[in-house]
């Protein structure tokens, strides 16, 4: 094997090796952006259902109750299973 073969070989190594390392990073970047929209769902959840058990909530509230707990069931389907432990428990 000449020397530009084997630089070549390190070459198309080093490039497989980059990708992987891409791909990697990317599902990780949308792992933690799922898990944040996640949590936005699960806060907006629970605000509804604190304003409705203080006797604050709008006129809406069971709707929009319904509606976040569709997006969450929506959610998880396209996501896997939503880690429900709370904070203070991890």
């Amino acid at each position: 094997m000449g020397f530009l073969d084997k630089v070549k070989e390190g070459a198309a190594q080093a490039t497989a090796a980059a990708k992987d390392a891409a791909q990697k990073g990317q599902a990780k970047i949308d792992e933690l952006q799922a898990k944040k929209q996640a949590d936005g769902l699960l806060r907006d959840l629970g605000a509804a259902i604190y304003a409705e058990k203080a006797g604050r909530a709008p006129a809406n509230n069971a709707a929009e109750i319904e509606r976040l707990i569709s997006a969450l069931e929506s959610h998880e389907h396209d996501n896997g299973q939503i880690d429900l432990t709370p904070t203070s428990a991890r």
